[in-house]
């Protein structure tokens, strides 16, 4: 089985998208096929042996539409389809201003004797005087106009003969109809005066520009919701500075190869991801990790491809290229989660499958049913009109895919990665979090918290011990180590250094022998270490590990080393609490150690002494006790239980097995961001709610008013003009509504 996404073109209305899919689900060998109205893009699972690309294009363009499948876009083949979309743009106002000055003297012209007060036409013209001419000028300003919509009469004819009808065919035929019957009365003018009070010409031209101006202001609404994704391409430079044997050559992107030395000049962007060789600055980072403040770069730290490079110049060795970039792997994530569609939506596609159909046939039978009663046909023309007119499949099949783009973009400029809707949707669900300790409530790097000394300074005794570990590779000489180092001490070198496997390394220091290790080491040396034993055991208890330091012989002290808790996780859980959401924390720890954390922190429930493989089990047993769960992780071992959760979450500066199998990535390793997270699910779902609440409730009281069910109890009769109107700004205001999103604050 093979998913691709293909570009459909063609598409105007759910009615379409709905079209897509159920022609393409039908072909045997493929197993599931989802097409998003608001990007334009089908994402189709099928068997390779049953099916081709080329079976599922010539499908797709029999039953109206053009399909092709989508290509890997550089930024420059990006910027040249955003120029077709503007051109595209451009032509549509052109034609809709076009329109709209026509429509203007069209309604003068037709309406004019309507209006309370006089509004004179050139007796030439006029309705009384020369009833033929004042129908020939509304003929002639029609023609005009509906050429200038042309699109919907082309579209909307082809889909409806193909088996299709969509929206554009609610308005050729409601349009066509009111036009061809105002034709007929103009042919029967010189014969019968009469037939000019039954024109409709400006019943069908205006309800044209009315929804051309719809689709004009929707169309320009939508491109607003993918503008995350236009401003994550622009942020990589198309050239880069590289150095060869000390030479400097500006070069395109796509020359540039792994292994090569990147000039970064300040204030320029950084091009590719890669690793700091020469040189220090302060690189802002926000745009892809929404981390505000400038993150210092040294000697081998890692820049990411696209932050901005302030005041010093780097020179950076290229890690990774293309797709392979973190800035390219963001925006394919984004369009994938923009592409593929929530569970919520399932309801409004499967009711626009049947939607124009149905609506075609409640107009048909609500004329019959005027015809019967013995109304006029303008009566019932109008009717007929009104009904195809007002019915709006474009809000159903946009409610849900705008609201997550828009709701993904905003997580993006947060940092917040959101794999698909169904992630962004499930999450709003959640009842349970649960977290890993080490890197995720905690720093995941051993620290210094303490420092005991008996008669030593304790930044001699600080500097005694970091001497000695500098050739250890175990973190938590390390971590002694960047401690003198961050204390600015100056550390001698040490002689005949020993590791001691599973108790602590022995060296020689200024002349003495020096031991720092645990208690394992201490009792195989004989030392003792009694003097200190209460202040050590409490260090213990609270999750901290004593490091013994000895010199010759002697105990001196001291050092407690730990991983600390990150300096805002307890707020996080503290809001994440707030949610009514139950926090529990994961660790191999001991009990002792992993309940300390656990009350610094205030989580609901500790688990300790969780080996890594079993960490999926716990998420599992929670699940089966009824709970949402959404898991948080950054390791390796959390893979398999970022998988079993409901919700499975990757810290961002975790590994990239844990980044591949969470649905949502953390770029900031901040646990705030699952609040966030949270938050956003909450708002875009909401948001979801209220466009479908909207466009079902628009359709279900429109068309009956359409139909003339208020005139049925002695009310007024919809115009098709204020039918076309209505149904233009359906869609606009669903689209306005998702754009709303972007003003929430997370």
């Amino acid at each position: 089985m093979v998913t691709e996404t293909y570009v459909i073109k063609g598409m105007t209305c759910a009615s379409c998208s709905s079209a897509v899919e159920r022609v393409t689900r039908k072909m045997e060998g493929v197993s599931e096929s989802n097409v998003n109205l608001a990007t334009n893009r089908m994402t189709i699972t099928y068997e390779e042996k049953s099916v081709t690309p080329q079976d599922i294009m010539d499908r797709v363009e029999r039953a109206g539409f053009e399909a092709s499948p989508e290509e890997e876009k550089g930024k420059d083949q990006a910027l040249e389809e955003e120029q077709e979309v503007l051109e595209g743009h451009k032509k549509t106002k052109r034609r809709l201003i076009g329109a709209i000055c026509l429509a203007i003297p069209l309604l003068y012209v037709s309406m004019g004797h309507m209006v309370p007060f006089p509004m004179p036409l050139p007796s030439i013209i006029d309705m009384h005087q020369n009833p033929f001419n004042f129908a020939l000028v509304q003929l002639v300003l029609t023609v005009c106009i509906l050429i200038c919509g042309r699109k919907f009469y082309i579209v909307g004819f082809k889909t409806l003969f193909r088996g299709h009808p969509n929206m554009d065919s609610l308005v050729a035929i409601g349009t066509g109809s009111a036009f061809v019957y105002s034709l007929v009365m103009t042919v029967l003018i010189p014969s019968d005066p009469s037939a000019v009070h039954n024109l409709y010409y400006e019943s069908s031209a205006v309800v044209v520009t009315l929804v051309m101006l719809g689709k004009y202001m929707e169309s320009k609404s939508k491109g607003k919701t993918s503008e995350a994704i236009k401003k994550m391409m622009e942020l990589a430079p198309d050239t880069a500075v590289r150095l060869v044997d000390g030479k400097e050559e500006q070069v395109q992107l796509d020359q540039v190869a792994v292994g090569d030395i990147l000039l970064i000049r300040p204030g320029s962007r950084v091009p590719l991801d890669g690793k700091v060789v020469s040189g220090n600055s302060s690189v802002d980072e926000s745009m892809l990790t929404g981390e505000s403040i400038p993150v210092e770069k040294d000697l081998d730290d890692q820049v990411i491809g696209g932050s901005l490079n302030y005041n010093g110049s780097l020179q950076v060795e290229v890690t990774h290229t293309g797709s392979d970039t973190t800035l390219s792997k963001i925006i394919k994530l984004m369009e994938d989660a923009q592409g593929r569609k929530a569970p919520i939506s399932k309801l409004a596609d499967q009711v626009a499958g049947y939607f124009v159909p149905t609506v075609l046939a409640i107009a048909v039978l609500a004329a019959v049913i005027w015809t019967l009663t013995g109304q006029e046909l303008a009566f019932v023309l109008t009717v007929f009109v009104s009904v195809l007119v007002i019915a709006c499949p474009c809000a159903l099949g946009l409610a849900t895919p705008t609201a997550i783009m828009v709701g993904t973009g905003l997580g993006a400029t947060h940092g917040i990665l959101i794999k698909s809707g169904e992630a962004l949707e499930i999450a709003h669900k959640v009842d349970t979090v649960v977290l890993d300790k080490t890197g995720t409530v905690t720093l995941g790097q051993p620290r210094v918290v303490r420092i005991v000394s008996r008669d030593l300074p304790k930044e001699q005794l600080l500097t005694i011990a970091a001497a000695c570990e500098v050739p250890s590779e175990h973190p938590l000489g390390q971590a002694i180590v960047r401690e003198a180092a961050e204390q600015g001490l100056k550390l001698e070198e040490t002689e005949n250094f020993q590791s001691v496997t599973g108790q602590g390394i022995r060296a020689g220091y200024q002349g003495q022998t020096v031991l720092v290790g645990n208690v394992r080491m201490m009792d195989a040396a004989g030392v003792d270490i009694s003097s200190l034993e209460a202040e050590s055991e409490s260090a213990a208890s609270k999750g901290q590990t004593p490091m013994y330091v000895v010199i010759d012989q002697v105990l001196a002290g001291f050092i407690s080393v730990a991983d600390t808790v990150k300096e805002n996780s307890a707020e996080a859980i503290s809001q994440i609490k707030r949610l009514g959401i139950q926090v529990y924390m994961l660790t191999g720890d001991h009990q002792k150690t992993a309940d300390h954390i656990g009350s610094l922190v205030h989580v609901d429930h500790v688990v300790a002494q969780v080996m890594p493989g079993d960490k999926a089990a716990v998420v599992q047993k929670l699940q089966e006790e009824g709970k949402k769960v959404m898991m948080v992780g950054d390791g390796i071992n959390d893979a398999p239980a970022l998988a079993q959760a409901d919700v499975g979450v990757a810290i961002g500066s975790g590994s990239d097995i844990a980044i591949e199998s969470g649905d949502i990535v953390l770029m900031r390793s901040d646990l705030m961001d699952v609040y966030r997270a949270i938050r956003l699910s909450k708002g875009t779902i909401r948001n979801i709610k209220q466009n479908l609440f909207w466009a079902f409730i628009f359709n279900s009281l429109g068309i009956p008013v359409a139909a003339g069910v208020l005139h049925a109890f002695g009310g007024p009769l919809l115009n098709p003009i204020f039918a076309g109107l209505a149904m233009s700004f359906s869609s606009v205001f669903v689209v306005s509504n998702a754009l709303r999103l972007k003003t929430l604050k997370l």
